[in-house]
């Protein structure tokens, strides 16, 4: 499979590639290009259905399906959206709106039709890829879940060098910061999150920086891993790996002001130390990490009222 020109993706339709076992096993969902512009998910999954059509790749247990454009209309323009961020406040439209209302309606239902998700992303800045792991089995009212374990274990088999829980708690913890509505929680519903109110489970998989070639690579590589985990081909020599740094988001910064500014230029993932000085409000207030830990997500051209930053601290969690 060549991956198309985005002049000529068509956007009526999504395409995808499905393949099944004689033997049953687990169905998974592997999505890219969910925003328009990470395109290294994309061109890994073409190099895969390569791999099946014309082997040496052979899926012997259960449902592998394929989903190398998730937003045809955001890939044609090359940009991380098209009408609007199709990752965000991903659940069924009766009456769609735009277009990444009625690509979400298709995508949610593909996701109730299998057990597994992984979502390959990419990220503009330098970085090491990481793995956004959902919550711990728990029955509260932000992200029930029960499927922790399996979910872990896909997490920890990806071969990346972090990864990172806590998103939706910590979006909630936001919510309350601002007084908000608390079911505003729906805006922060992406992929796995969709993924994992649908009775399955699922991670993000940040593979790189956009235009890296070696993005492509490590997300073919990763696929691989996903599909040796559950049984879905023969088991392969992989390269081992250390265990990766484990990290909770716990805090979340909102800019406040348009005069708020960062100290300095931070990267996603620099390490501060309590008490170091992140930036500043308008009033001259300096804002402090609240403990030894990351910076995760520093957005210097975050709007007022949304999230400038978070801090992630360490997690004593076990994959």
């Amino acid at each position: 499979m060549e991956l198309p020109r985005p002049q000529d993706v068509p956007l009526g339709h999504l395409r995808l590639h499905q393949y099944l076992a004689l033997e049953p096993g687990p169905r998974l969902l592997v999505s890219a290009a969910v925003h328009g512009n990470e395109t290294c998910g994309a061109r890994a999954l073409s190099r895969l259905v390569n791999a099946l059509d014309r082997g040496p790749l052979v899926l012997c247990r259960g449902q592998l399906t394929l989903l190398p454009i998730a937003n045809p209309l955001a890939y044609r323009r090359q940009q991380r959206q098209g009408e609007r961020n199709l990752n965000r406040e991903l659940q069924p439209r009766p009456q769609p709106l735009n277009y990444e209302d009625r690509i979400g309606n298709l995508l949610c239902a593909l996701l109730a039709s299998h057990d597994v998700l992984l979502d390959l992303h990419s990220f503009q800045g330098e970085g090491e890829p990481f793995v956004m792991l959902g919550p711990r089995d728990n029955d509260g009212p932000v992200e029930p879940f029960t499927r922790a374990e399996a979910e872990s274990r896909l997490a920890r088999a990806l071969g990346a060098p972090r990864v990172v829980e806590g998103w939706m708690s910590c979006y909630a913890r936001g919510l309350a910061q601002r007084g908000a509505d608390p079911a505003d929680i729906r805006l922060a519903i992406g992929t796995t999150e969709a993924m994992r109110r649908a009775g399955g489970y699922g991670v993000t998989l940040e593979c790189g920086q956009h235009q890296d070639p070696a993005a492509a690579d490590f997300a073919y590589d990763a696929v691989l891993r996903a599909l040796a985990l559950l049984g879905m081909i023969a088991a392969r020599p992989f390269e081992p790996q250390p265990a990766p740094e484990l990290l909770h988001m716990r805090e979340v910064f909102d800019r406040l002001h348009p005069q708020d500014r960062f100290a300095r230029p931070w990267r996603n993932f620099e390490r501060v130390h309590a008490g170091e000085c992140i930036g500043w409000r308008h009033d001259g207030q300096a804002v402090r990490a609240p403990g030894d830990g990351r910076l995760v997500f520093p957005d210097e051209k975050a709007a007022v009222g949304t999230e400038w930053f978070f801090w992630a601290g360490p997690s004593e969690r076990k994959l």
